[in-house]
């Protein structure tokens, strides 16, 4: 047996405006209907380009990862690959995410947080 993976779930405090957030990031669909998943103001979904497809969950009272807090820990963070540092920065600035460590430039990538908290990576390709 092989298991497949069908999605990656981030908890969160609105599903709808980080389906949204993402969806404009990776180029993808927020909701597209999909019978795996039923879509309510409770989970929400982004297909992306290559097929990938990230959900999201409503938790109440969810507490975001504050990195580098080992007390309140990242648990996971998504890697993006992109051909312009700074220009992807731009972008996901625009669309409501925060700085953690944008770090020197020699380096490679930059660290943000979403507008939910969690901390993904923008890494040169």
């Amino acid at each position: 047996m092989s298991a497949e993976l069908q999605c990656v779930v981030l908890d969160c405090s609105d599903p709808g405006l980080l389906a949204g957030f993402y969806a404009e990031l990776l180029g993808g669909v927020a909701d597209r209907p999909d019978e795996r998943w039923a879509l309510s103001d409770d989970w929400a979904t982004v297909h992306t380009p290559t097929g990938f497809v990230l959900c999201f969950q409503r938790v109440q009272d969810h507490r975001p990862p504050q990195w580098p807090d080992p007390a309140r820990p990242q648990q996971f963070h998504l890697d993006f690959g992109v051909p312009d540092l700074d220009r992807a920065e731009e972008l996901v600035l625009g669309l409501g995410a925060t700085p953690l460590d944008r770090g020197a430039d020699s380096r490679g990538w930059r660290i943000f947080a979403d507008p939910a908290g969690h901390p993904f990576c923008l890494l040169r390709h």
